[in-house]
Parts: structure tokens; sequence; C-alpha cells
């Protein structure tokens, strides 16, 4: 089986609402996983049934083979962005609570927290009680309770906020290494530079419905718009200028006095990137040549607002 998970056309209604329109997706056995969408798409209704807090009203989802039951929840680590922490239980006894309920013994439940608090230096912590945490450093003890089972599947609703930059590049190398390790992980998030840096696939759902799926280098190549950043230092400007808005649409224009270089982004059209550039080194000293591949942040805006 080489999909952890497959979700089947799930329909999630609240009253007249309708939270997921019939979405399917698929997330490959030791991928991370983008699940992206506007506030309100509906991503929130479908980690809730994945983690089994709620049913789906139709269609089903399949986990590692089988049709998803309560016995797979041991399977499953879920990060959700409210914490869900007991402010007035010291940490420690909370850690151990919440991890035997997912069916380690006491003894390895020990065991294991007493490394992840080594790793992530919070040793003195043990007696603390939550309330007296930050949010940032309640946020690591929910991340240890969420991984310390070795879950094959982790899902984590905005694993960075309340993070400053230090710690937040410290779980993105945790998330890293867990993936490495073999875990698989759905990855939900606002920020898409995080998306760009961390996922292999993604998916995008917008008012219920599901716009886009795919590896995330497939998905970007099919947003291409076949632009490229050209710089180019010209003894005849104005000759230059005319000749490509000829046949060519410029997007933007910059001239550097440093060099006198002038910055371009040209749409081709039909035209082929050797037809520009051809053209280009007959008015002038070509510097660069770029073809200009959409960000996931270009995709995900131009999606939801066409």
């Amino acid at each position: 089986m080489s999909n952890i998970l497959e979700v089947k056309n799930v329909l999630k209604q609240y009253g007249d609402f309708v939270a997921l329109n019939e979405v399917s997706l698929t997330v490959p056995k030791g991928s991370i996983y983008g699940l992206l969408g506007p506030n309100g798409a509906g991503k929130t209704s479908l980690i809730r049934i994945i983690n089994q807090i709620t049913l789906p009203d139709g269609g089903e989802v399949i986990f590692d083979g089988e049709k998803l039951q309560p016995k797979h929840v041991q399977y499953i680590g879920y990060l959700p962005e409210e914490r869900g922490l007991y402010k007035s239980m010291k940490v420690g006894e909370q850690c151990l609570y919440l991890v035997q309920m997912k069916g380690l013994s006491k003894a390895e439940a020990k065991k294991q927290l007493n490394y992840w608090f080594d790793r992530f230096e919070i040793q003195g912590w043990w007696d603390k009680k939550i309330e007296e945490l930050s949010k940032g450093m309640a946020q690591k003890i929910q991340f240890v309770v969420c991984v310390l089972h070795k879950p094959k599947l982790l899902i984590f609703d905005e694993p960075f906020s309340g993070f400053d930059p230090v710690n937040a590049s410290l779980i993105k190398d945790e998330i890293l290494e867990l993936r490495k390790q073999g875990s698989t992980i759905i990855f939900s998030t606002h920020r898409m530079e995080s998306v760009e840096e961390l996922c292999d696939d993604i998916a995008l759902i917008h008012k219920s419905n599901k716009l886009i799926e795919g590896k995330l280098d497939d998905v970007k190549r099919q947003y291409r718009t076949n632009s490229f950043e050209v710089g180019i230092i010209s003894d005849n400007v104005e000759g230059l200028m005319f000749d490509i808005t000829q046949k060519y649409t410029v997007a933007q224009t910059n001239f550097k006095s440093l060099n006198d270089e002038i910055k371009l982004e040209i749409q081709l059209g039909n035209a082929t990137p050797n037809e520009l550039l051809h053209l280009l080194t007959q008015r002038g000293q070509v510097t660069h040549f770029l073809e200009k591949i959409p960000s996931v942040n270009d995709i995900f805006i131009k999606t939801v607002t066409q």
C-alpha cells in the first residue's frame, strides 16, 4: 500500500451548511502533505473526521489499507491549532496521562518523555503547571505529546503558531526528522513559505471543495504562465523595447542606474524561450534569463480569488 490515507467522496454537513462537498484526497506514505485553504474552507472539518472526533455524512476514509476504525487512533498524532492542555495540571503528570491514552505503558511513556524533555532541553518543566508556561512553551509540550508514541500519521495544524524564529526552526527540523524516520505528515498552515520549504504534496480546499491536489512541483508547473525574468544591458534601450513589445507582453520593467541594466518580466505567449533569447542577444548583453515559476502563495491567491 503506497498511501497512508485515502479520503473518498467525503461529505460533511452542519444543518444546511455543507462543510465538505464530496472531497477526495490521497496522502502518500512518507510524504509531508500540505493541506491548504482559507479560513472556513473545510480543512478543520476534514481533520476532525480523520481523527474520528466527528463522523462524515457520506463517503469513507481509508487508513493504511483499512476503513478508518477506532483502533487507528493510536497510529495518529494530532497537534490542533487550538491547544487542549489542562492548565492546572503539572506538565509531567499531564504528559504521562495523555501518552498512556495512546497505548504506551507508564514505564515506556516516562522513558520516551525523558528522551524528548532532554532533546528539547525542558527537563526543568516537569513539575510546572501548564498555566505557568508561555504559549510557545506549552506548544512544545503538546508537540511532544503528539509525536511521542511514534504514530504512522501526524497531523499538524499551524504547528509554528506561538513560536519565536529559533523554536520554529527547531520544530521544522523535528518535522523533517520524523518524516525521515518513516512518519507521514499532514501539515495545515497559512504560512506559504513553510509549504514551499517542507511539503512534497499539496491540496487546496476552498468553499468545501477540493480545487488542487498533487506533487508540489507538478502543481507549480501546471500554473506556469510562460513568463521570464530577464536582465539586459543595451546601448539602444528604445530600440530594444520597441522590438520586444512588438511580439511580447512586458509585465514589469525596472531600470538600474548602477550599470544601466534593465530588468524585465516578459510573457512569451506562444513563442519559445529560444526566440526571445535570440532577440535579446541581438540587442544587448543578457545578464540573466530565468523562467518565473509561481510560488505557492501566488497559486493560492489566484485559485481562491478567481
